[in-house]
């Protein structure tokens, strides 16, 4: 069954123009494989050329212009992009596997980043006048053409985060998304980049050896903000070495729950517990990847997460009491299949839960099963891996002190948490915990979109806090008599 998506379908955009490409592939439902839901153009390195080209003079005149201006151009685009919110959900859903709950939550935080990015402007491109015999005073202005490398998992949100402060700080862009879910990123943005001058955001998809590799490369792009693994992030901060690029990473994550002897295991906290850990069917960089349990609690943890599970209603996430749909492709779903698998021929204890809403379908979809993974040891892959699905190893520890060395026993540090009834303690705990942030008796993400705190070790570079991302895309100078 083929249905494409009329406005974008086959199409890449530079300087105002929808181009219709020779070559493309399949965007597939990763809940019903056999269904195309439209076609992705595959670029090429010449087409990135001229993308940066055409972003880069552009950039010329948008950088000059009136903060006011671009604030109102924005406030206005996201009035129609609000408007169209609802007719898009189900695209959405059908390239990605979000659920519908989760897909139409995406889709209007997205109006939200581009009206708290508008308030926002104008009072953080103020001067500041510093004290002092000398005047002096830091401005602020845009860095030049930005690469905006998008993931698959969260990708309208994310690619948002990045493209509306790039714009609104006087920045041309050019994007790519993921070549597995493009859609609705590009019929978004196009609704976007039509209320701004041609050229100001252009868009490029197809594979990400050649796209990203000419982008990461060309000397005229001064920024590159990059969502996705580690292993892409050190090869983009090769690429980007040769020409000093500023970089914005946000890259993977192994996320530790600690639950002490006193946590509060009650309904509402392991709904929580759960949520942390399968949200968008744990294909999120800060869900929970490994849960340490005080040896006390071991059992009762383990049995009421595992009820917990076995009620989450899996399938297609079209359907409206669908809770979790499939992985997003099928190399992901190999992966976290090959990692399960192995840690049970290595001994450890698969437990399987959740109700398949569509058993006769079950195969025709990238689904597993929402997972529990006992007696898996700290050195062993499923524990130090990112697992980036709906599997979660349960280990126990005997002590504070043993338990803070395990968390941070990890080549990542973007989030973790801590349950405890005592507050101090916890506090204690996190300063102790090798993450960007950590969360007492919760594992979620920051509801304030003005805030964004970097992962430590591998899981990020340079991430700002405050200003909805802003400043990352400006640089500030002094100016002084």
């Amino acid at each position: 069954m083929i249905s494409t998506h009329p406005y974008v379908s086959r199409k890449y955009l530079i300087g105002g123009q929808w181009i219709q490409a020779e070559k493309t592939a399949k965007v597939i439902n990763p809940a019903q494989t056999s269904e195309v839901v439209g076609e992705v153009a595959l670029c090429s390195k010449a087409d990135v050329e001229e993308a940066v080209g055409t972003s880069a003079k552009a950039y010329e005149s948008w950088s000059q212009s009136e903060i006011e201006d671009r604030a109102n151009r924005m406030r206005l685009a996201a009035e129609e992009i609000k408007a169209v919110v609802e007719e898009n959900v189900s695209l959405l859903v059908r390239e990605n596997g979000k659920v519908l709950v989760e897909a139409k939550k995406d889709l209007l935080r997205c109006v939200d980043i581009m009206k708290q990015g508008a308030d926002e402007l104008l009072e953080w491109w103020k001067p500041e006048s510093l004290p002092g015999g000398q005047k002096v005073q830091i401005r602020k202005r845009p860095r030049g053409v930005a690469a905006i490398i998008s993931p698959w998992n969260s990708p309208l949100i994310l690619t948002f985060k990045r493209v509306i402060p790039a714009v609104l700080a006087g920045n041309t862009v050019v994007v790519k998304p993921a070549t597995s879910c493009p859609l609705t990123i590009m019929t978004f943005l196009k609704v976007v980049a039509s209320y701004f001058p041609a050229g100001v955001i252009n868009i490029v998809t197809g594979s990400g050896g050649v796209i990203g590799d000419a982008l990461c490369s060309d000397p005229r792009v001064r920024t590159i903000a990059f969502v996705g693994s580690t292993e892409t992030g050190k090869e983009i901060m090769r690429a980007a070495a040769g020409t000093v690029k500023k970089l914005y990473m946000e890259l993977g994550g192994n996320d530790a729950a600690i639950l002490l002897a006193d946590a509060n295991l009650d309904d509402e906290a392991v709904k929580r517990l759960r949520f942390g850990v399968l949200r968008a069917a744990g294909q999120v960089c800060s869900a929970i990847k490994r849960i340490y349990v005080h040896e006390s609690r071991y059992k009762e943890v383990v049995e009421k997460l595992t009820k917990e599970f076995s009620r989450i209603r899996v399938g297609n996430g079209i359907q409206p009491d669908v809770e979790m749909g499939p992985l997003n492709n099928k190399s992901q779903y190999d992966y976290v299949n090959g990692l399960i698998n192995r840690a049970a021929d290595a001994g450890a204890n698969v437990i399987t839960g959740g109700i398949q809403l569509d058993p006769e379908s079950w195969e025709q979809g990238y689904f597993i099963a929402p997972t529990i993974i006992t007696g898996a040891a700290q050195s062993s892959e499923i524990v130090r891996a990112e697992q980036f699905g709906p599997v979660i190893p349960i280990l126990p520890f005997s002590d504070v002190d043993e338990v803070v060395r395990l968390a941070n026993d990890s080549e990542f540090g973007l989030r973790a948490s801590v349950w405890t009834e005592d507050e101090a303690l916890a506090v204690k705990l996190a300063d102790r915990l090798e993450a960007g942030a950590v969360f007492h008796n919760n594992h979620t993400v920051f509801q304030d979109l003005h805030l964004d705190f970097p992962g430590l070790k591998e899981s990020g570079l340079s991430r700002e806090t405050r200003h909805c991302g802003l400043e990352y895309f400006a640089d500030s100078y002094g100016l002084a008599n």
